[in-house]
């Protein structure tokens, strides 16, 4: 591995959306996927901790930083046969998403301007306005540290569920480094949305099909509404995006927040509700943090909620990571009292918990 490729104690802030965190003992930058394989290898074999960083857009790094090696996946490469998708992990996921559009296929449009990289999408099983990767995805190729090999892994072997993967469930195990995904030449046109707000937005029904360019940009528009879309003059921006995943109950646990609901809100008032099969049923984290007291712009603090967003923590300049889970924990705490629900972080927590 080139030199030029690695620093020490470096500053791992800048390389996350939130823009905090302590520095690394060791930072690699890879560039192809050899490089990724030889520093992987090479952090195992010598029993050093080892942590991925793509695009930064999912991290939550302590203020210590990171005692070991941070592997930045900076690999480039994306092809386009037929309806075909070839991605290199380190490729900008929202760009990707551009060049799809601009091609005229579609599966994806409606992930447009999520921030980070390509190959941290399925570890998330990332998702948004209707559409999940898991949707388009037919294999990742991965680097298994398990049997020092390279392996490719098919849709149903990524074990996807909400917000979830086998990648996610083991994380210690793969280092993604190609995606490949199966797109739909539909004559311009999107694929059938299945979000209200974007169909609502665009003036037509769930179900119905909208030209490409128009789907994404509307996408755009709605993301950036809600400080979505990265700007760095815009510290609504410096985030995590949604900071608490949906929570998804079981019959019983509905139950429960709908008569704790009514009794807090009153009879008339009930909470967001999508069935989510065997039973179970989904409701919106964002609802019940603005009902639990915790509105837009909630904090004093340099860590608050995010002035356009309620599910997006932010750093307002001056945060550290300590302040941010000061907030996150405030924010749970008072779902928990007030509804009985306990939301789980979407960000991956490096050095500290919630």
């Amino acid at each position: 591995m080139q030199e030029r490729h690695v620093t020490e104690n470096a500053p791992l802030a800048p390389l996350t959306t939130f823009r905090l965190g302590g520095p690394a003992s060791r930072l690699v930058t890879a560039t192809t996927d050899d490089e990724v394989v030889a520093a992987v290898r090479e952090a195992d074999e010598a029993g050093t901790p080892l942590l991925i960083i793509g695009g930064g857009s999912n991290l939550v790094i302590g203020d210590k930083g990171f005692d070991g090696t941070a592997l930045r996946i900076a690999t480039r490469g994306a092809t386009l046969d037929g309806t075909a998708l070839e991605l290199a992990a380190g490729e900008n996921w929202s760009d990707a998403v551009a060049r799809t559009v601009g091609a005229g296929l579609a599966g994806v449009e409606c992930l447009a301007g999520i921030p980070g990289s390509a190959g941290a999408t399925p570890i998330q099983n990332v998702g948004a306005y209707g559409q999940d990767v898991s949707e388009t995805l037919t294999e990742v190729v991965a680097y298994d540290r398990g049997t020092g090999e390279t392996v490719t892994l098919t849709n149903e072997e990524c074990g996807f569920s909400y917000r979830h993967s086998r990648f996610k469930q083991h994380p210690e195990r793969f280092v993604v480094l190609r995606v490949r995904f199966a797109l739909e030449d539909a004559g311009g046109l999107s694929a059938p949305l299945r979000y209200d707000q974007t169909a609502r937005a665009l003036g037509v029904g769930t179900g119905d099909r909208v030209p490409l360019a128009v789907a994404r940009e509307t996408v755009l528009a709605l993301r950036a509404s809600k400080g979505m879309v990265l700007d760095p003059d815009d510290h609504d921006t410096w985030s995590a995006g949604s900071f608490f995943t949906n929570p998804v109950l079981t019959e019983a646990e509905h139950a429960e927040l709908v008569r704790r609901v009514h009794e807090r809100l009153g009879p008339d008032v009930a909470p967001p509700a999508f069935p989510d099969g065997d039973g179970r049923v989904k409701t919106s984290a964002a609802w019940l943090i603005d009902r639990a007291g915790f509105t837009k712009g909630h904090g004093s603090g340099p860590a608050r909620i995010s002035t356009k967003h309620t599910l997006a923590l932010t750093n307002r300049g001056e945060a550290t990571t300590e302040d941010l889970l000061a907030l996150a924990r405030e924010v749970r705490d008072g779902v928990r009292d007030a509804f009985g629900v306990t939301l789980v972080n979407e960000p991956v927590t490096v050095g500290v918990s919630l």
